[in-house]
């Protein structure tokens, strides 16, 4: 193993040694997104010169669920549980030679949807090319990762200690949708993407757990269309 090898492997089996990990799932309907991202991102790409993907949309929604389940965004140090005044959201990211490191995104709940795509964008740049500062991976109080990147569906992700969950956001795969209308039950077309949430239930019940992650896919599908970005 390397170096961050090593540490990798220590972390996540301390992490599975800590903490009782269990996982809640959900599917979401991402179709508004789909459509709406096609809409904006050329003008957001033209005028930042910079790619808009649905990495800030999806950050996005798992910060409004953080603030409105805050016993999500805490810490757990022996039998203390530290609540967290910040939402600091890490971004699990795979290094070209196969590593794993994860830039936080800093209050995220003060940024707007184009501050967080622009902090999205260079801190993966970064972390990819070895030029994350020190700083910029640590005081992380809730982690995202992004396995439908590399087309998987769902997944049990590790907790990264002493954060109390993490997101697997899944591959978007379009399928077939019974949708409901006032005239009757219609089949369609979707987008749709699993999200595998994994929790710490020493301190985290099936409820909350269940109940966050419902949460960040009624943001998700409930997206509003007309916004700019």
């Amino acid at each position: 193993m390397t170096r961050m090898g090593k540490m990798i492997s220590e972390h996540m089996t301390r992490s599975k040694q800590t903490s009782a990990h269990v996982q809640s799932f959900t599917e979401v309907d991402v179709t508004r997104i789909w459509n709406w991202r096609n809409k904006v991102k050329k003008a957001f790409e033209t005028r930042e010169g910079e790619k808009f993907t649905f990495t800030p949309i999806f950050m996005e929604a798992v910060t409004q669920a953080l603030k409105d389940y805050p016993m999500m965004n805490i810490s757990v140090e022996d039998t203390k549980i530290i609540k967290k005044k910040n939402i600091n959201i890490g971004m699990a990211t795979a290094l070209p030679d196969g590593n794993l490191i994860v830039p936080v995104i800093k209050n995220a709940d003060q940024l707007s949807l184009r501050g967080m795509a622009k902090v999205v964008n260079d801190l993966a740049t970064r972390a990819r090319a070895g030029q994350l500062k020190p700083d910029e991976v640590k005081d992380g109080t809730y982690t995202v990762t992004n396995i439908g990147s590399f087309g998987n569906v769902f997944g049990t992700p590790i907790i990264n200690q002493p954060q109390v969950g993490i997101l697997a956001i899944g591959a978007i795969r379009k399928v077939p949708a019974v949708i409901e209308t006032p005239d009757g039950d219609l089949i369609g077309i979707r987008y749709k993407m699993m999200l595998s949430h994994s929790y710490d239930h020493r301190v985290v019940n099936g409820a909350l757990g269940g109940m966050f992650v419902q949460r960040v896919a009624e943001y998700l599908e409930h997206w509003d269309i007309t916004r700019e970005v």
